[in-house]
């Protein structure tokens, strides 16, 4: 029998994992992603854009989605027709897609350290999507890959 924190493959190609939205999760976040993306030839740079996107958007919920309580966090992950990635919490309801870009000069005119996750998110993939969905906040990220190009 399977342990139920394990990464699961649901037959449907798909592997999910769900997570306590702590720091200290997020090495199993990129343990189970490099799990997942193992059968997919990808190259070193590709493999931590897509990394790096899903620990900034992972943060971001951990930071502000739950608000001086314990939540959760669920990553899917798929190979069609590219890498997709699907990140939910059921936390305050936010649309990162409403995040404006940085001000560079104000960003460093004024010395901040943090800000930056949602816009290296987007930056990161070919794709960036959000929903609201049955009380829950779901992101999408998909890259496209030569072999599989998407759209």
């Amino acid at each position: 029998m399977t342990k139920p924190d394990d990464p699961l493959k649901d037959g449907s190609g798909r592997r999910t994992l769900t997570l306590r939205a702590e720091l200290s999760e997020l090495d199993r976040a990129r343990r189970f992603l490099r799990d997942a993306l193992r059968v997919v030839r990808l190259e070193e740079e590709e493999f931590y854009k897509i990394e790096l996107a899903l620990v900034e958007i992972c943060v971001n919920i951990i930071r502000y989605a739950y608000p001086g309580q314990e939540g959760m966090i669920t990553v899917t992950v798929s190979l069609d027709p590219g890498v997709c990635l699907e990140i939910r919490d059921s936390g305050r309801p936010f649309d990162p897609r409403r995040v404006p870009p940085p001000d560079w000069d104000e960003h460093v005119k004024l010395g901040r350290k943090n800000g930056l996750g949602v816009y290296l998110a987007r930056s990161l993939v070919d794709e960036f999507d959000y929903r609201r969905e049955g009380g829950e906040n779901v992101v999408t990220l998909t890259q496209c890959l030569p072999a599989a190009p998407c759209g």
